[in-house]
């Protein structure tokens, strides 16, 4: 659904030059044409406008000097730096143009009518005056010659099966007659020669000297006759093979039309669409394909007749879509001699330029792109229009109303003329009206509402007729405009009188009154600026009568204009040069002007590509914040197509993918990376391969694209759809939004996440627009405890979500709980059965209310038609919850009446469920409830009801305790008899080896035995010893008790309470010091020692236990600082590997892919490693699991985490070693006071150089620019003792995996300084 949108007109000339123009070719290298005429050939600069070179051909009698001569071909060969020319005499001249030196290289002595190079240059085919084919090599070696004329069909010629002959057969109305095919009156039968695009094959086509009818033979380049076309009756000259090499495309004129018709290469028909014009009217000189094989331009030219005496000239750009051929521009070249159309040529490199060379030497240059015409509108009320050019029609399709494939459309606009451009207005509340601009310079103006006369114009097109009432608003004709130049000239008329047909460009409809247009200036480098206003209409006037466009005013523009583009939301207007500067047009200030588009930065806006299809948007909320959006390279290289809508920006790739990204938040530089992105992105969307945006449906999920055959395909962006279900929220259009989720599958947790504030205050809204108890239900069954909008949907930049009105409660209760008591306001017989679901949908469904609700329905029968019955209750119920879930909650209620409702909706046996519960109904009720409850094991309520059956059940109720180990609940039950279930409780603890839980709760109920042994076996002396003193131990036992206790303290290294238990409860004074020196407690032991006089033990213990303790740390910090600092030099050894092996792979070409693998590789290695072990030691002792633990990073070297091996057994050294500094100030206080200070100081000395190693050293250990992650591992070290590849992985250098969060942060070391003895600073 495209147009051919004219970006730039060309026009030089009138061009100084004898005789008329006859051929014409271009030299692309040097930006120049080359024309023939009767006297020679020249050469004209495109960008000079100057003939840069003049070379006769009379002078070397090639052609008469009295312009009778005629030239048939001009090729430009760069490979040979010359041109060849052809000659009607049958001279072949190769032209070299920088010393214009003339050679014939071969003369035909019939003549020449035709020459055509092969599109790689390699072969000429020449026709000659005798009706023959001679083809050559580049170099002018004749290959073949063959006649044109073969009565052999050709290599392909079809195998008959014997049905008949032709002649046989049926004819028509017209009946044998139809077999008389002659050639038109003013076929000038010359033979037409036109090449495959790949150059295998050549067609020839050529009137039969036997019938006098054209036909068309497709050679091979050796010149073998491949096909012949089968008789055409009124086969004409034009012949041209589309490039791509499906078809070949020719003329035919039928009794009551003119067609284009096509063959295949075996010379069947294949299609045809009509010309625009009647039978007889013109006349079809050249079709010619672009070189991409979409457009087909058909050069026209009027009959002479007594109605017609000055024949005008036409170009038709013709394109197909869906199986529909489509007029898309028509240029027409008026009946002045002068302007008539001589020459008319694709390029070979740009597709969509073409060159016109005029009679009158005028030649012209159109480049052409394609465009969607799309209204702009956004609100709900515009309809989404595109405007499709077909011939004199507009064919407009309103995609809010349907979705109709082309060439189908919802109505279309009637012309007299056929259309060159359609523009639909940029006010976006009148975006629909439409302005269309036709090959007779007019400009029509369509526009919507009242109108109270039939517009015939107008007509409806798949929304109307066929006995279908319209739905779709149509547009009327309001006038017709003609402009009139300075001094009345028409608008394609130049000062001269000559007609160039397209001399406006870029037209678009600015205001009411007011449209801009674009000029070529005096200079190919100069446009114009124009102000087209809408003319004062006199009284009275028709809407038939023609309206006046006036020049407003014109703006000179200092290079060629290729693109304008207009913002109505800033009225805001951007030229685009053909050189990428972007300029800003001023055109509400009263004098108008051009001024550079600046950015942020102050720089002037230049694209280093020049860029057809441009668009102003906002950015960031910032209306002096713009982005020109296009296609070139710095955004992105492999755009098809974009349009803009509301906040975004879509566009579709190359990569066959549909993109949606937000202008809010500047994400356009997005388009480069986001395919490389997150694959789940809901940016990013797969379409069919050649997609292109078509429209965006305005408050709409809709995008229409466009595949590349043409028909049409509706997709709902999932960022489109959320968009738009979060303005219907925010709206509280809460019914829109919510049968767009349920019909595209959005789930319908963002109804309440997307702003949970406002959904809780407006569930009585919610549930009335909804107002369907199936839809609720629905909207029940998918709440989940989750936040969509942090998960699924997350939110758009910038969006500000209200906090919930009560955060401590789970998201679904709060909604069941708060859309039922609405539901119960509003009418709770309604919606009985969504009253049921957010029972049954709770984190803890509610089950039993829920029953008691279907029972009180039972008991209270209405009469109201929206009541719902107790059975269609029950029976929903069932359908949500398990029919035995559900009759264990309906026996948990102690109803049998209900109990019994659900057991017959259950497909349970009368007999298992009837004498359970004749059983129950004759048991005590607290009885009956404990047996029902121990049923559906429910023990704790089961315990309580138990207890209220009297003492006659305790043994039962001790049991079930035991049993089901209700300790704590039981004891508040049973206050009377509290010591045979504490003590039961006491032994279970003692089961589970809590001792000391034990004894206190032995101790409570007045079992001090027992109490006394749980105590023991805990190590809580204290409360041992309150035991045994209401237990009246005599004193020996009393003894022996406290030395066994003070026994099992010194095995768990407990000195100083063994100390404490020795000298207070059995006085042995020398054995409490004795355990206090082996726990190096030396100022307590020094106490106790002067308290109780026993200055003996000084000598014998004292002074050899600090000198031994002195020994034993010398020796072990000596051997902590030496395996530090060994660990540390190694681990310096293996960083500085990882990070060779990171330069190596960086350097590596193949680096991204050694980096996946090294990664997957390395992972895979480990968790085979260590998952066997792992899921072993999982059921091992816990002293195993600690073993394997401490082998999971190994210190061997090469080992694949040694570094972090390393790092642990640093820090462990650095902790321990740091825990020393109390022990030894207490030593060292006592060095110094028994005399020892040699001792004393070699010690501190010692202690303080490993602790300023360990300081020194943290920084270098653990550097703050290691990266360390729980991700995969991604780096193996090899073994010293052989060589390997180390590989390690760029993106995620450094990172382990399961890390010890320990290992991210420095081991913190107290101070020293306060605990050092400053008067052992002496030398030694």
């Amino acid at each position: 659904m495209r147009n051919l949108k004219l970006l730039r007109t060309q026009e030089y000339g009138p061009i100084q030059a004898l005789g008329s123009p006859q051929h014409f070719c271009l030299r692309g290298d040097r930006e120049t044409v080359l024309i023939g005429s009767e006297y020679g050939i020249l050469e004209l600069d495109l960008v000079t406008q100057q003939v840069i070179n003049e070379i006769s051909l009379t002078v070397g009698g090639f052609l008469s000097e009295d312009g009778s001569g005629h030239i048939v071909g001009i090729e430009d060969l760069p490979d040979q730096e010359s041109v060849c020319i052809a000659t009607a005499a049958g001279d072949i001249i190769l032209c070299n143009l920088s010393t214009k030196q003339l050679e014939c290289v071969g003369s035909v002595d019939s003549g020449l009518t035709t020459m055509s190079w092969s599109p790689d240059q390699e072969l000429v085919l020449l026709v000659t005056g005798q009706q023959t084919l001679i083809m050559m090599t580049k170099d002018f070696e004749p290959i073949t010659e063959s006649h044109i004329h073969q009565d052999d069909f050709g290599e392909g010629k079809f195998i008959g099966l014997g049905w008949g002959k032709k002649e046989t057969q049926f004819h028509g109305s017209e009946g044998k007659q139809a077999e008389v095919l002659l050639a038109s009156p003013w076929d000038d039968g010359r033979p037409r020669v036109t090449w495959r695009g790949d150059g295998q094959f050549v067609a020839v086509g050529a009137i039969c000297l036997e019938t006098g009818a054209r036909k068309v033979r497709v050679w091979s380049r050796e010149l073998v006759l491949q096909s012949t076309s089968e008789p055409v009756s009124g086969l004409e000259q034009a012949l041209a093979w589309k490039p791509s090499g499906s078809l070949i495309a020719s003329t035919q004129e039928k009794p009551n039309k003119h067609d284009i018709v096509f063959f295949e290469k075996n010379g069947l028909l294949h299609g045809e669409f009509t010309l625009s014009f009647q039978k007889g009217q013109v006349k079809v000189n050249e079709l010619l394909w672009n070189s991409d094989s979409t457009v087909l331009a058909v050069w026209l030219e009027d009959l002479q007749n007594k109605n017609c005496s000055k024949p005008s000239t036409y170009v038709q750009l013709w394109t197909t879509g869906n199986y529909h051929w489509y007029l898309k521009q028509s240029l027409h070249f008026g009946s002045s001699k002068r302007s008539q159309l001589a020459l008319l040529l694709w390029d070979s490199e740009i597709p969509y330029r073409l060159h016109v060379l005029c009679r009158g030497w005028r030649y012209l240059c159109y480049d052409w792109h394609w465009s969607t015409d799309r209204s702009t509108g956004e609100e709900s009320c515009h309809s989404a229009s595109v405007a499709v050019i077909d011939g004199d029609k507009v064919l407009v399709t309103a995609f809010q109303h349907a979705m109709v494939p082309p060439p189908m459309c919802t109505f279309q606009l009637q012309l007299p003329q056929a259309v060159n451009q359609v523009m639909f207005h940029n006010d976006p509340w009148t975006s629909r009206d439409l302005a269309i601009f036709d090959a007779d310079n007019r400009i029509s103006v369509y526009r919507y509402g009242e109108c109270t006369v039939q517009d015939s114009s107008v007509k409806l097109g798949a929304l109307g007729g066929s006995g279908f009432k319209a739905a779709v608003e149509t547009p009327h004709l309001v006038k017709t405009y003609r402009y009139s130049g300075p001094w009345g000239m028409d608008l394609g008329c130049c000062e001269d009188g000559e007609v160039n047909p397209l001399k406006l460009r870029l037209l678009t409809w600015l205001q009411d009154d007011t449209f801009l247009a674009v000029s070529q200036g005096k200079l190919v480098s100069q446009s114009i600026l124009h102000h087209l206003n809408v003319a004062p209409s006199s009284a009275g006037a028709t809407v038939e009568e023609e309206g006046i466009l006036d020049l407003g005013y014109s703006v000179s523009v200092d290079g060629e204009v290729i693109s304008l583009c207009y913002s109505p939301k800033t009225k805001t207007v951007a030229l685009e040069l053909a050189d990428g500067q972007i300029l800003k047009y001023l055109w509400e200030i009263p004098h108008p002007a051009l001024e550079p588009w600046r950015n942020s930065s102050g720089s002037a806006v230049r694209f280093p590509t020049p860029c057809v299809q441009t668009a102003l948007v906002t950015i960031d909320r910032e209306v002096s914040s713009f982005f020109l959006l296009a296609f070139f390279p710095q955004v992105a290289s492999n755009i098809t197509s974009f349009v803009t809508y509301d906040e975004f920006l879509l566009v579709t790739t190359h990569s066959h993918t549909c993109q949606c990204l937000s202008l809010k938040d500047a994400l356009v530089k997005g388009l480069q990376t986001s395919e490389s992105g997150i694959p789940n992105s809901e940016s990013l969307r797969k379409v069919e391969r050649g997609s292109r945006v078509v429209t965006v449906i305005p408050q709409d999920t809709k995008l229409v694209l466009q595949m590349p055959r043409g028909n049409l395909e509706t997709i709902h962006h999932r960022v489109l759809v959320l968009a738009q279900i979060r303005k219907w929220l925010d709206r509280l259009m809460f019914r829109e939004a919510f049968e767009c989720m349920r019909k595209l599958r959005i789930n319908l947790n963002l109804l309440y996440d997307h702003n949970p504030k406002v959904f809780l205050e407006n569930v009585e809204t919610f549930i009335k627009q909804i107002d369907s108890v199936n839809y609720i239900n629905l909207f029940f069954t998918e709440l989940k405890d989750e936040d969509f909008t942090k998960t699924m949907y997350p939110s758009p930049v910038g969006s500000t979500v209200q906090p919930v009105l009560c955060p401590t409660q789970k998201k679904v209760d709060l909604v069941c709980d708060a859309m039922r008591a609405a539901m119960e306001k509003i009418n709770p017989h309604k919606y009985c059965l969504s009253i049921l679901t957010s029972y049954v949908k709770k984190s803890t469904p509610e089950l039993e209310v829920a029953l008691q609700k279907v029972h009180e329905l039972r008991e209270t029968a209405s009469l109201d038609t929206e009541t719902v019955s107790a059975e269609a209750a029950l029976k929903y119920l069932l359908f949500l919850v398990d029919v035995n879930e559900l009759y264990d909650h309906s026996l948990g209620t102690y109803d049998f009446d209900l109990v019994i409702m659900v057991a017959e909706k259950s497909q349970k046996d009368p007999k298992e469920y009837l004498p359970f519960l004749n059983a129950l109904r004759k048991m005590e009720t607290n009885y009956q409830r404990y047996t029902i409850d121990k049923h559906l094991k429910r023990y704790k309520k089961a315990l309580y009801h138990l207890s209220k059956c009297g003492s006659e059940h305790f043994s039962e109720f001790l049991n079930l305790v035991k049993d089901q180990n209700l300790y704590n609940e039981a004891l508040p039950l049973l206050v009377s008899l509290p010591q045979d279930i504490s003590i039961a409780y006491g032994e279970h603890l003692n089961q589970k080896h809590l001792y000391e839980q034990a004894g206190l709760i032995f101790a409570r109920c007045g079992a001090c035995e027992r109490a006394l042994d749980a105590f023991l076996s805990s190590g809580s002396w204290q409360q041992a010893l309150c035991m045994v003193s209401q237990l009246d131990y005599a004193p020996n036992k009393f003894a022996s008790l406290v030395k066994s206790m003070a026994g099992k303290l010194i095995e768990q290294r407990r000195h100083a309470e063994a100390a404490v238990l020795l000298e207070q409860y059995t006085q042995d004074y020398e054995e409490a010091v004795l355990q206090l020196l082996d726990g190096a407690l030396w100022e307590e032991a020094l106490r106790l020692i002067y308290k109780y006089s026993r200055q003996d033990i000084l000598e014998t213990n004292f002074r050899p236990a600090i000198l031994e303790a002195q020994k034993n740390h010398l020796v072990f910090l000596n051997s902590q600082q030496t395996t530090f600092a060994c660990y540390k030099k190694r681990l310096l050894v293996v960083r500085e590997l990882k990070d060779q092996a990171h330069d190596e792979v960086a350097r590596c070409p193949e680096s991204d892919l050694l980096s996946e693998t090294g990664s997957v590789m390395m992972a895979s290695d480990a968790s085979s490693k260590y998952s066997h072990s792992n899921s072993r030691i999982s059921v091992c002792s816990s002293k195993n699991r600690r073993k394997a633990e401490r082998k999971r990073h190994s210190l061997k070297e090469g080992s694949p985490l040694e570094d972090i091996a390393l790092m642990e057994a640093l820090g462990d050294i650095v902790r321990v070693t740091d825990a020393l500094k109390g022990e030894v100030h207490s030593l060292l206080k006592e060095l110094v006071l028994f005399g020892y200070d040699a001792q004393a100081r070699e010690l501190q000395q010692v202690l303080e150089e490993a602790l300023q190693l360990m300081e020194r050293s943290l920084p270098e250990i653990w550097n703050l620019d290691l990266k360390l992650t729980s991700v995969n591992p991604v780096s193996v070290f090899p073994s010293y003792q052989q060589p390997a590849i180390v590989v390690c992985g760029l993106n995620n250098y450094y990172s382990y995996p399961n890390l010890d969060p320990l290992l991210q942060w420095l081991p913190s070391m107290g101070p020293w300084s306060q605990r050092r003895l400053r008067l052992l600073q002496g030398q030694l």
